[in-house]
């Protein structure tokens, strides 16, 4: 009996640690990486605005290249879907919001399963000295207690394919 009751007091310890910790941890998230490439902000756009491109250089199609992939909606436009389901990565779509030329691809994210979720993904592009400075950019909110935890290691979770993907973007990009 003496057992019982110490492990239901620990247990009741840790609901409460998880539940009161997730009150002080941040309701949002950001990853984030850059990266150079000698290649005009033209094609790095096309290569990131057209679903089509993506699918050659982002790093969760080498991951699962059997995963069932749908490419809809007119390139570097409003409204082109990517969508995907896979027993690695999980279902879900990306739908370009807005986009400006040579400079902004701005996308929803959204993940269906194995747990459903949104996220802003940007791809920001600025001409530099005969190249283009990118940046990756996925941001979203932490709405519930498991989200705020999970929240502490996007960056270590994501952030590795986020530099695979752009070194491959670049190899992509700068190949004549």
């Amino acid at each position: 009996m003496k057992f019982l009751k110490i492990f239901l007091i620990i247990v009741v310890s840790l609901v409460a640690i998880v539940l009161i910790g997730s009150l002080f941890l941040p309701k949002t998230y950001m990853v984030k990486r850059s990266i150079f490439i000698k290649a005009p902000d033209s094609v790095v756009y096309n290569n990131t605005s057209n679903f089509t491109r993506f699918l050659k250089w982002n790093p969760w199609s080498k991951m699962e290249p059997s995963a069932k992939v749908t490419v809809s909606g007119t390139a570097s436009q409003p409204g082109h879907l990517y969508q995907w389901n896979g027993k690695e990565t999980g279902e879900g779509q990306m739908l370009l919001k807005a986009t400006k030329p040579n400079s902004l691809v701005d996308i929803e994210l959204k993940f269906l399963k194995p747990f459903e979720s949104t996220a802003d993904t940007k791809f920001l592009l600025a001409a530099d000295n005969g190249g283009t400075n990118v940046t990756w950019a996925m941001s979203g909110e932490n709405k519930t207690v498991m989200e705020k935890w999970m929240g502490l290691a996007m960056d270590k979770m994501i952030g590795k394919d986020f530099e695979d993907g752009l070194r491959d973007l670049k190899a992509f990009s700068e190949k004549p």
